[in-house]
């Protein structure tokens, strides 16, 4: 994006176009039927179509089979990466990851989302981290290396 200053400063699209004057005159062009045609729908004040209007016929979006839907039960999760927490584990010397903790790093943006860690990467240092969910492979790979994945909520884990 460019810089404003007082050499670049332009006026807003159609500042400087003169208002469209209908029914004033055979001579502006836009006189007798004040550009709605001749009679018709489109022509009596207050006309307006529903978006997908085909003048009675049946519109596309009825005339096409429905397709997949949305689940409302759908639970969804912020995905926090081992080779993330390893990285900055690397940079930081933190060792342990709480909800609070991945919030003040960014690497989740609401608290109130849930948080899931997968193994994407390696990990060599031992951190403890906590989570609402962790993919069976991350969990390991935090075991291994000698540090604890803890469960928030704890009820979830035969799920995780």
């Amino acid at each position: 994006m460019a810089i404003r200053n007082l050499s670049n400063l332009r006026a807003p699209k159609k500042a400087n176009e003169n208002k469209k004057r209908v029914g004033r005159g055979m001579g502006s062009g836009m006189g007798k039927t004040s550009t709605r045609g001749h009679k018709g729908q489109g022509s009596r004040s207050g006309s307006s179509l529903m978006r997908g209007f085909e003048g009675g016929q049946m519109p596309l979006h009825r005339r096409l089979p429905k397709r997949g839907f949305t689940n409302i039960f759908r639970v969804e999760y912020t995905v926090v990466g081992l080779d993330r927490l390893a990285e900055i584990n690397a940079a930081t010397s933190e060792s342990e990851f709480t909800l609070d903790k991945i919030v003040e790093l960014g690497l989740r943006r609401r608290k109130s989302s849930l948080v899931k860690v997968l193994n994407n990467g390696e990990i060599t240092a031992a951190i403890t981290v906590h989570a609402h969910k962790f993919s069976a492979a991350a969990k390991a790979a935090i075991e291994k290396a000698g540090g604890k994945a803890v469960l928030i909520g704890g009820e979830t884990e035969a799920a995780a």
